[in-house]
């Protein structure tokens, strides 16, 4: 999975992600960084500031990092839906799929997520589900 940040539109640079609209659609390229509390947060604000305070679509393009914390974790998926309407997750095969099992094991999303391995059928998916 070799994704490029394009550079014919505006992109937002994060701590933990790369972001830019494709469609209406907002792109994250995931960072190889541990997740904290305090890098979710400032996450959120970001995104917040990209979509206007709108929760929108997220396509994330999701590399290997670090095994959050569990306060981490339970901080993710309170802000979720702050923020997205719903989330497609682009990665090999098995790990994003892993990632779903450990943020998610307790509960369902509290927002669609869908894992794929291909970013076609992702952009799919989330247009289907949000419209």
């Amino acid at each position: 999975m070799d994704v490029k940040v394009p550079t014919d539109r505006p992109t937002w640079e994060g701590e933990i992600a790369t972001y830019w609209f494709e469609d209406e659609i907002l792109v994250s390229l995931s960072k190889s960084i541990k997740r904290t509390v305090e890098l979710i947060a400032g996450n959120v604000e970001l995104v917040k500031d990209i979509a206007h305070s709108k929760p929108i679509p997220l396509l994330i393009y999701l590399k290997n990092s670090p095994v959050p914390d569990k306060e981490t974790q339970k901080f993710s998926r309170e802000m979720l839906p702050d923020i997205y309407t719903a989330m497609a997750i682009v990665s090999k095969p098995g790990l994003s799929r892993f990632i779903m099992n450990l943020l998610f094991s307790m509960s369902k999303p509290p927002i669609p997520m869908k894992s794929f391995t291909d970013a076609e059928k992702a952009k799919k998916w989330l247009k289907k589900v949000t419209n």
